[in-house]
């Protein structure tokens, strides 16, 4: 099978964005991870399965700060992990047309991205992670989120996986900026949301206001919600069943 390779491209700071590349014919699959995954995880291997079956193109990356990608966490946010999907699409635009296929955070990504690129040609967006900053600093304690805002940071989450991770205020501001302007300038570019219901992380229901709200910008946008049984990981095998046949659905 044709194995896949490794590239380095730098971002904005000059820090190398690391992932890996499969070559192929008629589509490219683009993955973009949620927040704190590597790129590497069992629907991204099932995707570049998929894509290898089809002799598809299929890219994959870390985000600068995270995974095999240079920089350290703390120094980035949501913006530069913008540009840093921004960068690897644009290395891969001159190629067969493109599906990007977002998780959580990477599906607010992945519709920012397919609203710029003419080149992208299908979204798949799995329990996006629309607005997630602001909608975090909404959940917590007001006066956790009164210091966060004071002292410019605060933890990921108190456990022990996720405190070494300092977020930035600015990943809330951020998300504001993107939020606010998510249908500017629409792009109709076939999409469909897939969302588990039992996803206790990324509630079902932001997708549902998502989609409702689009369409009453845009009564014919062409967007599809789908809830299913399934977590925030929607891995169970049935789970990547579905997931996999969005991703190779026709253009």
């Amino acid at each position: 099978m044709n194995p896949s390779s490794r590239f380095e491209i730098p971002g904005t700071d000059s820090k190398l964005i690391v992932g890996d590349r499969l070559s192929g014919q008629n589509r490219q699959l683009l993955f973009i991870t949620g927040f704190l995954s590597k790129r590497w995880g069992n629907k991204s291997k099932a995707l570049a399965e998929l894509c290898r079956k089809q002799q598809w193109g299929f890219c994959c990356f870390d985000f600068r700060g995270n995974g095999d990608s240079e920089g350290l966490f703390a120094d980035y946010t949501l913006c530069d992990w913008l540009e840093d999907a921004k960068r690897v699409l644009q290395m891969i635009v001159d190629g067969p047309p493109v599906t990007i296929v977002g998780s959580s955070l990477g599906g607010w990504l992945a519709w920012i991205l397919g609203q710029e690129f003419p080149q992208v040609r299908k979204l798949v967006l799995l329990a996006p992670a629309f607005n997630m900053m602001a909608k975090r600093a909404q959940d917590i304690p007001a006066l956790r989120r009164e210091e966060w805002e004071r002292t410019g940071w605060m933890p990921w989450a108190d456990d022990a996986l996720h405190r070494d991770f300092p977020l930035s205020w600015k990943w809330v501001e951020d998300s504001h900026t993107f939020w606010d302007q998510r249908f500017d300038s629409l792009r109709p570019v076939p999409t469909t949301i897939l969302h588990g219901l039992q996803d206790g992380v990324i509630l079902p229901q932001g997708s549902w206001d998502f989609t409702d709200d689009l369409l009453k910008h845009d009564p014919h946008y062409p967007i599809e919600l789908l809830l299913k049984t399934g977590d925030h990981r929607f891995s169970t095998p049935s789970n990547l069943t579905t997931f996999l046949e969005l991703a190779a659905k026709d253009l």
